[in-house]
């Protein structure tokens, strides 16, 4: 009998912490939905959900939590539509491929989720990597490790020497001969196939490569690997398993064929011309501009050795064009969603791409809103994230400073709530 009542006082305890309400006294806050700064402002946090934002400091009651936000500027958690969570640049990345066992991606993804997760971000759509990404999703699902809300790819697909095939650059005694399971294609049915399995494997969406890259171990970076039947035919697959689609793309023909096959966002688009924003408008495609992975490449194809010399005459070419294109982009009306490619620069300098967004003719403004309201709906979450407001998940956030005035606070975040839960403060 003592044993039980225990027990029922521990439950009633338990339940009774997790139904107490938190207070958040906000100077300011960021009204992503109406594009307002609004001062002075209560939000009402209970469990992993927002209850009300109110104006005003509202008093505490009985068994209430307060805390004082009254020099601080609160938004949305932000979410990066671009990240590669597995692993992180360096001068021997490509050696890492054949050293690296799944149980060290694993530890070092578990460092750089929370690093992402510290810096701001609450949720991250991962376009690829080895499948260690889906394991790091669960795991942070159900509360094992801390890191942000992860949206995975797994594998990105390609085709044979193309982008995402996995053995550019192997020795030909090691090239093999991969092919859907390792997502690699070059048939409609091999399409098929390999958006099924990366669906098997647990993805939640898929990524292709429709061009060539620059820091894959080839010659071409921007020229089309996908024909138009095979970008369809993926496209059609993922559709009908719940996915969307992304595509890597860099030159103009391989991002027509994506924008017309209907993927939903365009990842780098770094020689983006008008007849392509055009197109883009026509099927409603977001561009994902990932400009702080341009600006990192660039300076790093300076230190000799840090890449391979096949890779250096890409990194230059597509350098000569970033700022005459993403000018255009900015006056063009496109649609824009927040992204950066972290991974291929050092994860947690994430917030970089905001003051980049505001270089090339962005407003502050429209760049948190791009990495907040619009990226929620973007992930089918429209009504979860990207918005301080009643039903919402409790992804809050802070900076000392007002980003719509000093974009660059975005950079030292200095309190990260997810889902109800405080990880920095």
């Amino acid at each position: 009998m003592k044993y039980t009542l225990s027990l029922l006082l521990a439950c009633l305890v338990s339940m009774t912490t997790f139904a107490q309400e938190t207070l958040l006294h906000c100077g300011k806050i960021i009204d992503t939905q109406n594009g307002k700064v609004l001062k002075e402002q209560t939000i009402t946090v209970l469990g992993n959900q927002i209850v009300s934002v109110e104006k005003g400091y509202a008093s505490a009651k009985s068994g209430q939590k307060v805390i004082d936000l009254k020099t601080k500027t609160v938004m949305p958690g932000f979410i990066d539509m671009h990240v590669h969570i597995e692993g992180e640049t360096n001068p021997k990345q490509y050696l890492e491929t054949f050293t690296k066992n799944e149980a060290d991606i694993a530890f070092t993804a578990a460092e750089i989720a929370e690093r992402t997760l510290l810096s701001g971000f609450t949720t991250v759509r991962d376009l690829g990597g080895s499948g260690v990404n889906v394991s790091l999703r669960n795991a942070i699902n159900s509360g094992t490790t801390r890191g942000p809300r992860i949206y995975t790819a797994e594998k990105a697909i390609g085709t044979t020497g193309g982008h995402a095939d996995p053995t550019n650059g192997f020795k030909k005694v090691n090239m093999g001969d991969p092919g859907p399971a390792q997502g690699v294609i070059n048939s409609v049915d091999d399409a098929r196939k390999a958006v099924r399995q990366r669906y098997k494997n647990g993805a939640d969406l898929i990524k292709i490569t429709a061009t060539g890259g620059v820091l894959s171990v080839s010659k071409n970076g921007d020229n089309p690997q996908f024909r138009q039947e095979e970008v369809d035919e993926i496209v059609r697959t993922a559709k009908e398993y719940g996915m969307h689609v992304a595509a890597h793309a860099h030159g103009k023909e391989g991002m027509q064929r994506a924008i017309k096959a209907g993927v939903r966002t365009i990842e780098h688009g770094s020689f983006m011309d008008e007849e392509t924003v055009q197109l883009m408008k026509k099927h409603n495609t977001y561009l994902v501009p990932t400009l702080s992975a341009g600006k990192y490449v660039a300076a790093k194809a300076k230190v000799k050795g840090y890449y391979p010399d096949i890779i250096i005459p890409k990194i230059e070419k597509v350098n000569t064009t970033l700022k005459k294109t993403f000018t255009m982009v900015a006056k063009s009306g496109v649609n824009i969603a927040f992204g950066t490619d972290a991974g291929v620069f050092p994860h947690g300098e994430n917030a970089k791409e905001f003051r980049y967004m505001v270089d090339y003719g962005w407003s502050p403004m429209f760049s948190i809103q791009s990495a907040t309201i619009t990226n929620g709906k973007l992930l089918d979450m429209e009504g979860k994230l990207g918005v301080l407001a009643p039903g919402y998940l409790a992804d809050i956030i802070a900076t000392d400073d007002d980003p719509t005035q000093n974009i660059a606070t975005t950079e030292s975040v200095s309190f990260v709530m997810k889902d109800g839960l405080i990880y920095k403060q």
